[in-house]
């Protein structure tokens, strides 16, 4: 596999947080920590800081994904999932998370609260024509697959 270098300063309040690291041998994403305590109250939405500054490379975005885990015993969500960090920003990782249940919900520091993929991306160049090829789907969508 492919190993692709993000560089990485690490810092809050001066001290220094941890990585995010794969789990398991064939994960996809990494787990991404929070560097602050923080209360979600049902409903609401918070940023949690992580205390990452990162440098992503050309061609490629870090996606901030929900954890399952979470997401299915806690309904912790990422609203604007996946969230995308550019190879030009420079400030720090925070993750957006919503709480879709009925208690607040209590981020400690070093709690894992999302997981971050690296993928490559293309820069699409756009070409205007004065028709498209058909398709057996055409123009139907919103449920229109596997209908009746």
């Amino acid at each position: 596999m492919e190993k692709i270098t993000i560089r990485v300063f690490r810092d809050i309040n001066g001290k220094k947080v941890e990585l995010p690291c794969y789990m398991s041998r064939h994960a996809a994403g990494m787990d991404v920590r929070a560097a602050e305590p923080k209360e979600i109250p049902p409903g609401k939405t918070a940023l949690v800081r992580t205390g990452l500054f990162v440098e992503v490379p050309p061609g490629y975005e870090l996606q901030v994904r929900p954890r399952s885990g979470l997401a299915l015993k806690h309904r912790l969500l990422i609203p604007n999932a996946p969230g995308t960090i550019d190879a030009d920003y420079r400030g720090e990782v925070g993750i957006i998370l919503m709480n879709g249940g009925d208690e607040p919900f209590f981020i400690e520091i070093g709690d894992r609260v999302a997981q971050l993929v690296l993928c490559r991306v293309y820069e699409a160049r756009w070409e205007e024509c004065d028709e498209l090829n058909e398709t057996g789907r055409g123009g139907g969508g919103f449920g229109h697959t596997g209908t009746k």
